[in-house]
């Protein structure tokens, strides 16, 4: 019998196919010759592939280089006394293991979408939004974080050389004692004047910036090492492994920026063959240094005696050589050295923003290109006052943890990435592949959630209420925006 309900069907016309289910298309893949093609296009004009190895190598320095040793180690030596130093190792093989991740995915996916665009080809569009969301947090806040401690390097500086500091109510946020961190702001400002000039100008001012934090942490070794002390290490985990994990999940902060080579993924020359080398050692160079500063910062210091000051290296410097001079010197490295961390980790913000509105998830204006220096600089503009603002309105401490939070999380996306793109497309040139995957893989990701819960309750409402946030907005605008949306309507 015909269903007198259904309507007729005239001969050789076939129905046309239903569309997908929202369960479909939150799972909808980008494939990665897609992306590829797509890179470095841009409304209005194109970026401009500037970068070799040695620029994108110390992309990933500069971004990381600093952060944890010139500002955090004054907050984390409480949590875990003498045995910060295993804090950092704890750290490092955290970000060792996603390296891995990294170095592969972004020599198979060169893009500039960074962790984002290799989840948006592996797990889909939802994921990749999620993947994304966190990273705006890693970037974007911890410019605010590491701009905070600019200024207390700042102040430390005018005072050892003109004998003034910058009143509190202007060098410190409010709940820190002040109003309003002018320095964070000004900070943020000067790199993205740099960053409005282009890819290539501002690699060449960060190569120079980088030169100098790593000449200043040698020269604080050098003196430091002097002051050294045993006794110091004597007591050597006070606070048990609980505080040493602690200490681990915040200076984890402290290695955020070792993947900012992949966000220049449509900037380099030879991406492929360069941006695994290039995350792969900075990431040793870092490690190797922040250990060593950390070892001799606590021989030079009871543990005890750290308090949260941002300019702790500054500190040691004139307490152990009693003058003046060195601790000033130090200060002013810091401050080339902290700006460089701002800039290309600014960068890294603007490149991933752009990434994600090519393909419609955020507004378009992320996109645009000026013809005549390759940059986007609306997206430029945008970022850079978000987080100026960010950075002089909000304490460093609760910065920092947030940013960690969101690190880990995007990382620990990646890892999976990694095995998902191994299983689903074998078939593509990889120049950089994981050994002993997925064990490996799977190391980093446990690693990352271990991490994930050393970190307190209000960073994780903090991190609730963010990624709230951000599938509100998924929904209400990139959803429906999504480029790969016509395609399946």
């Amino acid at each position: 019998m015909l269903d007198q309900g259904a309507p007729p069907q005239n001969p050789g016309q076939t129905a046309a196919p239903a569309p997908p289910g929202i369960g479909a298309r939150l799972m909808r893949r980008k494939p990665v010759e897609r992306l590829v093609d797509e890179g470095g296009q841009g409304e209005g004009g194109s970026l401009r592939r500037t970068l070799g190895l040695w620029q994108l190598t110390m992309i990933s320095i500069g971004a990381t280089l600093g952060t944890g040793i010139f500002v955090v180690l004054g907050e984390a030596v409480p949590k875990a006394g003498p045995a910060v130093t295993l804090s950092f190792v704890i750290a490092g093989l955290t970000a060792l293991f996603s390296a891995l991740s990294y170095a592969e995915l972004a020599g198979t996916i060169p893009v500039s979408g960074s962790s984002y665009s290799y989840a948006y080809a592996t797990m889909g569009e939802l994921i990749a939004w999620i993947c994304g969301w966190c990273l705006v947090l890693e970037y974007g806040v911890s410019v605010a974080a590491v701009a905070v401690g600019w200024g207390e390097y700042l102040n430390e500086l005018l005072d050892g050389t003109i004998g003034v500091t910058i009143p509190a109510a202007l060098s410190a946020p409010p709940g820190d004692g002040g109003v309003f961190n002018l320095p964070a702001l000004i900070v943020v400002l000067l790199a993205m004047a740099f960053l409005l000039g282009g890819a290539r100008e501002s690699a060449r001012a960060n190569t120079v910036m980088v030169i100098v934090k790593i000449a200043a942490l040698v020269m604080f070794c050098a003196i430091g090492v002097q002051g050294f002390r045993s006794g110091n290490y004597e007591n050597f985990m006070p606070l048990g492994m609980a505080g040493v994990s602690a200490a681990g999940a915040t200076l984890f902060f402290s290695y955020i920026g070792f993947d900012a080579a992949s966000t220049a993924g449509e900037e380099a020359k030879n991406a492929q063959r360069d941006l695994p080398r290039a995350i792969m050692l900075s990431l040793v160079i870092i490690t190797a240094l922040y250990v060593l500063v950390a070892a001799v910062a606590v021989g030079a210091k009871p543990w005890r005696n750290f308090t949260d000051s941002e300019a702790a290296l500054a500190q040691i410097m004139r307490e152990v050589t009693g003058q003046t001079f060195w601790g000033t010197l130090l200060a002013f490295c810091a401050v080339i050295a902290i700006a460089s961390v701002v800039l290309t980790v600014l960068y890294g913000q603007t490149r991933i923003l752009f990434a994600m509105s090519r393909d419609g998830l955020v507004p378009k204006v992320f996109a645009k290109v000026h013809p005549k220096t390759g940059a986007p600089r609306a997206n430029t503009l945008i970022v850079s006052l978000f987080c100026g603002v960010l950075a002089a309105a909000i304490p460093l401490g609760q910065l920092a943890d947030a940013t960690s939070i969101g690190t880990l999380f995007a990382f620990a996306l990646v890892n999976v990435a990694v095995v998902v793109l191994r299983r689903t497309r074998p078939d593509l040139p990889r120049t950089f592949r994981v050994p002993l995957s997925p064990v490996l893989p799977a190391l980093g990701f446990a690693f990352c959630v271990w991490m994930m819960g050393s970190l307190s309750t209000v960073t994780w409402v903090v991190f609730g209420v963010w990624m709230t946030a951000g599938l509100v907005f998924y929904f209400g605008y990139g959803y429906r925006r999504s480029r790969l949306a016509p395609s399946e309507k």
